[in-house]
């Protein structure tokens, strides 16, 4: 555990500072690291902030006839503009978001190929209004596993999340080089500078200088996706709550520290606040939703939808409870 949240707070660090911030030896930080790759328990991969690009995302819900959900959730998962994927517990209905590169891309998506498609009954679909966790932050689920010198040490601030807008004022448009190097972050986020330069047909000092500059403008993040099973955390489900406008912000930044908060959200539509939360069992998440969420002021009213399967999670595949890879398959 003290190395998943190592590797949180600092990613790209390498084995020689990990192990010295943890007491360990390095060779064993190497190998406790790999077998956690190669159970799925972890992955370290850079995302792209689409937002950053001008580019919107958007939550989707489908309500599916029974027996044509398991091929429209593969499909969806085989999409690049499609970021993750669940199946919930009523076994129609799947969820996914959806971070197109262009405007045609989610058009087509959206507008044309899922209203055809002849087993899905419904679709509603909601755009992100405002993070309040997800993307750069920090699951805070393994806060406390590490002191708080050994997370300054790796450089680590008393904040677990950043709030951010979903659009950039101001889009950044990407070279031809940096798009190799964000492909090649998204196969691994703790390649070097020598593999990325190789996969840019760049040096390392150029290539070095771009990821720094990516990264200062959160064009994009690299990011520590999490089996939740592995951590104990066998009782997934999404939220969608319905919160009084003037205490959207307030009940966000609320989600946002609460320990089993994985994602949230403002979003569009009647359900103002989509939250994803990850429970040890499903009386831990009675309770979670019931005393501190069911609590918070401004709350109207709350959906809890457990989740059946997770197909993908942050454009990694799952298979059962573990991480299986990526898929990088054009739409």
């Amino acid at each position: 555990m003290r190395i998943i949240r190592a590797l949180q707070v600092a990613p790209r660090a390498s084995f020689a500072a990990l192990a010295g911030v943890l007491g360990l030896p390095e060779g064993s930080v190497k190998r406790r690291y790999r077998r956690l790759c190669a159970e799925g328990v972890i992955r370290v991969a850079g995302v792209v902030d689409p937002g950053a690009l001008g580019q919107s995302r958007w939550l989707v819900r489908l309500r599916c006839r029974p027996g044509g959900v398991s091929a429209i959730a593969d499909a969806l998962a085989g999409r690049e503009d499609v970021n993750w994927v669940v199946l919930s517990a009523t076994g129609c209905e799947i969820t996914c978001a959806t971070q197109s590169r262009t405007r045609e891309q989610r058009e087509d998506l959206l507008g044309r190929r899922l209203p055809r498609t002849a087993a899905v009954l419904d679709i509603e679909v909601f755009a992100l209004l405002r993070v309040f966790l997800g993307g750069r932050s920090q699951w805070d689920a393994l806060r406390g596993v590490l002191s708080p010198e050994q997370e300054a040490w790796l450089g680590g601030t008393d904040s677990a999340f950043v709030e951010a807008p979903v659009l950039t004022r101001e889009p950044v448009r990407l070279t031809a080089e940096e798009e190799r190097i964000l492909d090649a972050l998204a196969a691994d986020g703790r390649a070097g500078l020598v593999d990325l330069a190789a996969a840019a047909d760049s040096t390392p000092g150029r290539v070095s200088r771009r990821l720094r500059a990516l990264l200062r403008r959160r064009v994009v993040h690299i990011d520590v996706e999490i089996a939740a099973a592995a951590l104990g955390r066998h009782a997934q489900a999404h939220l969608w709550l319905r919160v009084h406008p003037s205490a959207v912000k307030d009940v966000g930044r609320a989600l946002a520290r609460e320990p089993e908060i994985a994602f949230a959200a403002a979003v569009s539509g009647p359900c103002n606040i989509h939250a994803v939360a990850h429970c040890r069992d499903l009386d831990d998440l009675f309770e979670f939703t019931t005393d501190r969420i069911g609590s918070l002021a401004g709350l109207q009213s709350m959906e809890v939808v457990p989740v059946l399967q997770h197909v993908k999670q942050a454009g990694t595949l799952l298979v059962g409870d573990r991480l299986a890879g990526t898929r990088r398959t054009r739409a």
